[in-house]
């Protein structure tokens, strides 16, 4: 429609899709619970003012039939696009609903006069009318503080748990009680409405299919219902909205009972989750038709005259919701890992965050997407819809799919022959074969193998020779002093100061790795380092540092050892505590062998550094200053020895024969020593 789109978004709906699409977006509710966010009419309103928004949809949630949402969007200059504020408020309340339905001669079925606050008012109720009764939440929907009283006795208890229930959802506990009807057909019919009082309809919708008067799967038209009782639904839905001046989109609720007889239920005044399947029969948009007739549109303006809107085939609408069927239907959390959905002609997807990659919070409903078929019949576009969620791959949350292909499948629902009990007479319903999830199990594994190699079982179950080593003499007591007592006086400048007043030739000991590494894969144990180590640290006390670690260390330790390289460190620390350690650190690599982010890196070196290590070689291949800059950095704020180095090729006295010249190794040194280089090395590759 070329209009700009303005989101509002709770702190835990930051991904959110409706926020990453919309043209602008507004976070709200801070630091409030996620669904107190959406209810804080204060903050939308001055959300909307303050950025110009001309126009608030409500949506078909929270705040959707709030009466004094829609008034005070209204009072701050600001279209509403839906019904005016004191219908939503009369049909929002399902006592003055009734008596409107009374009034404008349409039959409802015996209820309360009004909300009832007390059990001893639903006992009275019940005494005169009989049982099953049914309780319902005088001030909400969606299936919330609705309780099916059988007898005398539950009523008290099933009362107070209904008022609780609607207390919490809709800040209000009052309760409305009517005559529960047995095995009713749930009929609903959708209605537009503009200012001048005209109103059509947009035919029927059976929403028989429901799970704790939730509604599951939705149909239009109505299969297989009598064309006499089709007609006065149709013409009572009419009759009510034109006798209350019903504007913009609304759908007005019945049943029919065992008997073919229709009763008004309820009017829900906002855009119902179902609307879809209207839509699909008729071809009329239902949320652009809101739009223009909020803009000041007639009905006739939009060419909606009842006479040329025609019902053509069958749609069905499956709500495909983040639930384990497996598991009475307990709602399922997480990141959707995969998520690829049924297409095709005649299939049409509503989904919000479905998407690979989303999570799936516990804070909302559980609705993840919705899946409308359109068929020329109803068992055409069954067939269509069974395709179609056969098609569905998602992975990382259960679904209610296979319960899903469960009712599509099933033959009384293949033939229209459904009610509200059709679920629990059909227990079938919920058994089904678990997916293998196969294709995902294969690329875990793959995954793994790539990065962490394949699991290769050690070779033989013998255990390692028990015959002792034979280890030099070693002198008793404490080593002698080396460098690293210098460091932990004067830090790292102050070794660096004492290097460069020395005389002679510093030697890096690289036995504990490089060594063991290029003779013997790293195969050598800690134990075998530890007998050593004495002997190392009394005759040996000359050395810059010794380098006992790094990439391969950790990866062979872990991997075929089935050792822990930080016990390691803490081991040889302990019984070398006079030579300075030394590592080799890829950078943004740190010891593996790949880009880690930024936190993980810091984290290493300071646990390194807690650990015993002292000088860090921080190196890139390819002398990428990126890399090598977060590891400088990381390095030097864990309190430890810089050793920057470069990786050198070439010739750089026959600068014709390079691209690397001197002036780059000089500039790449100074720019390493500006970062907090404590030592430049340089790590020759010969060609």
């Amino acid at each position: 429609m070329g209009i700009r789109t303005v989101a509002v978004y709770s702190n835990e709906d930051k991904q959110s899709t409706h926020r990453l699409k919309a043209d602008e977006s507004y976070l709200i509710g801070k630091g409030l619970a996620p669904v107190a966010a959406y209810l804080n009419i204060p903050e939308i309103v001055n959300v909307a003012k303050e950025y110009d928004v001309d126009a608030i949809h409500p949506g078909y949630g929270f705040l959707s039939e709030n009466a004094d949402f829609s008034q005070a969007v209204i009072d701050a200059g600001i279209k509403f696009i839906g019904p005016k504020p004191e219908t939503v408020r009369r049909m929002g309340d399902k006592v003055l609903a009734r008596e409107a339905a009374i009034a404008a001669g349409v039959d409802v079925v015996p209820g309360s006069d009004g909300p009832i606050t007390q059990w001893e008012e639903a006992l009275q109720f019940c005494e005169k009318y009989g049982y099953p009764a049914i309780l319902k939440a005088a001030y909400g929907g969606g299936g919330r503080g609705m309780r099916i009283v059988n007898n005398k006795e539950d009523l008290r208890d099933q009362f107070e748990r209904a008022t609780s229930e609607a207390l919490s959802s809709f800040g209000n506990g009052a309760l409305f009680i009517e005559k529960y009807l047995v095995k009713p057909r749930h009929i609903e019919v959708q209605i537009l409405g503009d200012a001048t009082g005209d109103i059509v309809h947009l035919y029927e919708r059976d929403c028989s299919v429901q799970r704790r008067y939730q509604k599951v799967v939705e149909i239009a038209p109505a299969a297989f219902l009598d064309p006499a009782v089709r007609q006065k639904i149709i013409d009572d839905a009419v009759k009510l909205t034109k006798f209350v001046g019903y504007q913009n989109a609304g759908t007005v609720e019945f049943l029919v009972d065992q008997e073919n007889r229709p009763w008004f239920i309820e009017v829900n005044a906002r855009l119902q989750v179902e609307h879809t399947v209207s839509e699909e029969v008729t071809g009329v948009d239902l949320v652009q038709s809101q739009i223009r007739i909020a803009e000041g549109h007639t009905l006739k303006d939009l060419g909606l005259i009842q006479d040329n809107i025609h019902c053509n085939g069958a749609a069905i609408q499956c709500r495909v919701t983040t639930e384990d069927p497996a598991n009475a239907f307990h709602p399922d959390t997480g990141r959707i890992e995969v998520f690829r959905s049924g297409e095709g002609m005649g299939i049409r997807i509503d989904a919000a965050n479905a998407h690979a990659g989303a999570q799936i919070s516990p804070y909302y409903d559980s609705l993840l997407a919705k899946v409308i078929a359109h068929a020329d019949s109803h068992p055409a576009a069954i067939n269509k819809m069974i395709r179609a969620l056969m098609e569905f791959r998602i992975r990382g949350v259960k679904t209610s799919i296979p319960f899903l292909l469960n009712v599509m499948n099933n033959q009384a629902f293949s033939k229209g022959y459904v009610d509200t009990s059709f679920i629990d007479s059909n227990p079938e319903l919920t058994q089904f074969v678990p997916s293998q999830n196969r294709a995902q199990k294969l690329v875990h594994y793959l995954g793994n193998v790539l990065v962490n190699g394949p699991a290769t079982p050690l070779v033989t179950d013998l255990k390692p020779t028990s015959v002792p080593p034979s280890i030099p003499a070693t002198p008793l007591g404490p080593p002698p002093p080396g460098l690293r007592d210098l460091l932990l006086r004067e830090g790292p400048k102050g070794l660096v100061k004492a290097v460069n007043a020395r005389k002679g030739l510093l030697l890096t000991d690289t036995t504990f790795r490089d060594a063991h590494q290029s003779l013997l894969a790293t195969r050598v144990r800690t134990i075998d380092l530890k007998n050593i180590s004495p002997f190392v640290a009394h005759n040996m006390t000359d050395l810059f540092s010794m380098e006992m670690w790094g990439g391969a260390t950790f990866d062979v330790a872990m991997r075929f050892l089935y050792e822990c390289p930080w016990e390691r460190l803490r081991t040889l620390r302990e019984q070398i505590p006079n030579i300075p350690f030394q590592m080799l650190l890829r950078g943004a690599n740190a010891v593996g062998y790949a880009a880690y982010p930024d936190n993980v890196i810091h984290r290493f070196c300071d646990l390194a550094v807690e650990n015993g290590m002292d000088v860090f070689r921080v190196f890139d291949s390819l002398n990428y200053m990126p890399n090598m800059l977060l590891g400088v950095e990381a390095v030097g704020q864990a309190g430890g020895v810089v050793e920057a180095t470069i990786a050198y090729t070439g010739d750089i006295a026959d600068p014709t024969k390079t691209k690397y010249t001197l002036k780059y190794y000089v500039d790449l040194a100074s720019e390493l020593v500006r970062a907090g280089a404590h030592i430049i090395g340089i790590k020759v590759h010969s060609c």
